[in-house]
């Protein structure tokens, strides 16, 4: 019975301990899982024995940051298909995020930032489409508002400058106004009062003038221009008028005195916030100030933050002076090598003889010596035999006792080689920004003590550092040219020797060698800065007088010292440009202004004629170049001299059709680029076909088309006398310098179905490409 027990209660004890080898610790069991299987499953698991147990702070700090790594991951990942443009995928990563931590900020942020891409794209892609079809004012509206939201879109802002330049490659220059603005008329006044002007665009546009009560409508007018739209008839009487107009919808237009009273109660002001990234606020407002001459500006240095409150035309100028200064300023990365090489030798060989014999009286010392006993220890005191010169004088007595004496040891042979080679190498790499100031160190600071006594209150010491080592300064300047102009300091120095001072303070002779110049070298290119060199040689003897200069024999009787040492360093420099300032387009070289009365204000021009009509002319006499003489017009009844004489514009449906080809006049490698051709047919265009050439290793044709002989056809199609045709292209990666596209050839097909070659045909377009 007792036997059946036992066996029972180790059974029991058994299980007992088996369960309890079983029974893991939540941490332990939630490790295991994430560890060993689906994190996500596990991270579910946790989250619901956190739950069960809230009270477990061990399980709940192991909880949170679980939860912080899993959601950083998620983050992470759904950041970079943002950035790679995979929305439906990051969208998709954001809301896992969140499923872990519902609260989490970013996730939140994330996910609104998507919303705000997607709507930006389907603004981009209007955009484009308007640039398709050559609407460039819509074009830039759109891209403008894309901007305003987000200030850094790569993609929106290559458009925007494709959309500049295409604008300022127009002759002249003139807003795409549509409706009543935008209809041609002809006129010709002489002397002719304001009132009869305005009356007459009027009745010729169907649009509606509302006079300012101090506008002079008497004034005479005399004006002869044919086939220009209303609104640059309006726009040149303006100024030559001293008027101003506004334009209050599509049919109706304001106008009022140019003076400054009345340009505050009617000229609007718009107000912009610019969030600069790399220019100063400070900078930026000095140079708004100068050139826009904006009073009303705010500026926030914690920010970076620069308001203006101007016209929308001043507003606009200032975006594009900002856009030139607010760029990332060149960085350059330095590596440096720097290697130092001391040799050292010393030969130390003969017999040291006394220097000095002496002769008189020494005297006994005493010494205890102790000894350990059975009995214990025993102290006895032992006289030893003179070993020390007797101060004072000796007197007669003693005379006996004076004996002959040298210095111990009497003879030292001396047997000593001495053979050292060190080479110190350092090869730091640091990167600088544009003319800012580098500094390395290599080496030890030395502490250097310093008393100061002072009365009624004692001797103080103060702890000063001297460098000693390698120091090498540097202060890069890149240029536009991938050409880096360092300034370059090197000194090198070491302790001589130390030298003691006053009151036991320490001072150290410290040797040192400098280097400093100015060198101009390419990106990646390798400069060797050598002959720091340092060579010492050293020769001592001690020789007895007589026997040492003896030939051969006198090396017994002298002791030769030769000590040798000799140090050279070497400074390798290498640039490296890490980003440069990208060259401004050539085609914005010239931004234009307006003029000191009006900043920013629209280029005073009047926009193409149509094919055999006449520009602009005064008292009769010719004032630009006309396509034909006045005498050629065709005649028409006299008029008074104050009427009007409107008339629809001409065409020359049998004239010769034209045939351009504009693109951008820079691009980068890799990117897309779009050629443009615009044909202008009197009459109407049936079709055509346009052939261009090109280098196929350096562009590619961004539409599928097959282009390895370099030639690409382009269908031109129907429409009315002006057709337009997009052509993109992508820049091959790697490629640089100077690309050209030509037009080979060219036939257009007329409404008439005749078959005709364009002028035009054989145009050539330069783009610089940098990388």
């Amino acid at each position: 019975m007792d036997y059946g027990r036992a066996i029972f209660a180790v059974l029991v004890l058994i299980s007992f301990l088996s369960a309890c080898s079983t029974t893991k610790d939540p941490v332990e069991r939630s490790r295991a899982e994430f560890s060993g299987g689906d994190r996500t499953q596990a991270f579910a698991r946790l989250r619901q024995a956190v739950r069960d147990t809230p009270d477990d702070p061990e399980l709940r700090a192991y909880y949170i940051r679980q939860r912080e790594l899993l959601t950083a991951e998620r983050l992470a990942d759904a950041e970079r298909a943002r950035a790679a443009g995979r929305l439906d995928e990051a969208a998709r990563r954001y809301r896992d995020a969140q499923e872990i931590d519902p609260d989490h900020p970013r996730a939140r942020a994330g996910l609104e930032a998507i919303e705000a891409d997607r709507r930006r794209a389907r603004q981009f892609a209007e955009a484009e489409a308007a640039w398709a079809r050559n609407d460039l004012a819509t074009a830039e509206r759109l891209v403008r508002a894309l901007l305003a939201g987000a200030p850094n879109n790569a993609r929106a802002r290559r458009l925007l400058r494709d959309i500049e330049e295409r604008a300022e490659r127009r002759a002249p220059l003139a807003e795409a106004l549509t409706g009543p603005l935008s209809k041609p008329v002809t006129l010709q006044f002489r002397d002719a009062p304001l009132r009869v002007v305005f009356e007459a665009l009027s009745h010729a546009a169907g649009l509606n003038f509302v006079f300012d009560r101090d506008v002079r409508v008497d004034t005479p007018v005399t004006l002869f221009v044919r086939d220009s739209s209303v609104d640059e008839v309006i726009k040149l009487v303006a100024v030559t008028q001293q008027i101003e107009r506004k334009v209050l919808n599509a049919n109706s237009v304001l106008i009022y005195p140019a003076t400054p009273a009345k340009q505050r109660d009617y000229q609007e002001l718009v107000t912009r916030s610019f969030y600069l990234a790399n220019a100063d606020a400070k900078q930026a407002q000095s140079l708004l100030k100068q050139l826009v001459k904006s009073k009303d500006m705010f500026i926030d240095e914690k920010l970076n933050l620069l308001v203006i409150k101007d016209t929308p035309q001043a507003v606009r100028l200032a975006e594009r002076l900002l856009a030139s200064l607010d760029v990332a300023e060149p960085e350059v990365m330095l590596e440096v090598e720097v290697l130092e090489v001391a040799r050292s030798k010393l030969r130390e060989l003969g017999l040291d003889f006394p220097d000095e014999i002496g002769y008189g009286l020494l005297r006994s010392q005493q010494q205890i010596t102790q000894t350990q006993t059975a009995a214990g220890i025993v102290s006895e005191v032992v006289t030893l035999p003179g070993s020390e010169i007797a101060p004072g004088v000796v007197p007669r007595a003693q005379w006996g006792d004076l004996t002959g004496y040298v210095t111990n040891p009497a003879l030292t042979l001396r047997l000593r080689a001495e053979d050292g080679d060190t080479n110190l190498l350092a090869n730091p790499r640091i990167r600088v920004k544009n003319r800012e100031k580098a500094k390395i160190h290599i080496g030890e600071k030395l502490p250097v003590f310093t008393t100061t006594s002072t009365a009624n209150v004692g001797v103080s010491a103060s702890v000063s550092y001297l460098d000693v080592g390698l120091k090498l300064d540097v202060e890069p300047a890149v240029t536009l040219d991938d050409e880096v102009a360092i300034k370059v300091a090197l000194e090198v120095s070491n302790i001589v020797r130390e030298v003691p001072g006053p009151s036991d303070s320490l001072a150290y002779q410290v040797g040192t060698r400098s280097a400093t110049t100015v060198l101009r070298l390419r990106n990646g290119e390798t400069q060797v800065l050598a002959g720091l060199i340092s060579d010492e040689e050293r020769r001592s003897a001690q020789r007895l007088p007589g026997l040492g200069d003896l030939p051969l024999i006198g090396r017994l009787f002298s002791s030769e010292r030769n000590n040798a040492s000799k140090t050279e360093i070497v400074l390798l420099i290498t640039p490296r440009i890490v980003r440069n300032i990208v060259a401004p387009s050539l085609a914005r070289a010239d931004l234009p202004a307006g003029t000191d009365a009006s900043i920013g204000a629209a280029r005073l021009a009047l926009g193409p004629t149509l094919p055999g009509s006449l520009g602009l002319w005064g008292s009769g006499s010719d004032a630009g170049v006309p396509s034909q003489a006045p005498d050629a017009l065709p005649r028409r009844p006299s008029l008074p001299d104050d009427a009007p004489l409107l008339a629809p514009p001409e065409t020359a449906p049998d004239g010769p059709a034209v045939l351009s080809i504009q693109a951008p006049s820079v691009a980068r490698s890799g990117e897309r680029i779009h050629v443009t051709l615009d044909v202008v047919v009197p009459g109407s265009i049936a079709g055509g076909e346009a052939i261009l050439g090109f280098d196929p290793l350096r562009l590619e044709p961004a539409g599928g088309q097959p282009a390895g002989n370099g030639r690409i056809s382009v269908d031109l199609p129907a429409g009315a006398e002006h057709v337009t045709v997009q052509v993109p292209f992508v820049v091959r990666p790697g490629t640089s310098g100077t690309v050209d596209i030509s037009l080979e050839d060219a036939t257009v097909r007329r409404s008439s179905g005749e078959t005709t070659t364009p002028e035009g045909s054989g145009g050539v377009v330069s783009i610089e490409v940098t990388l």
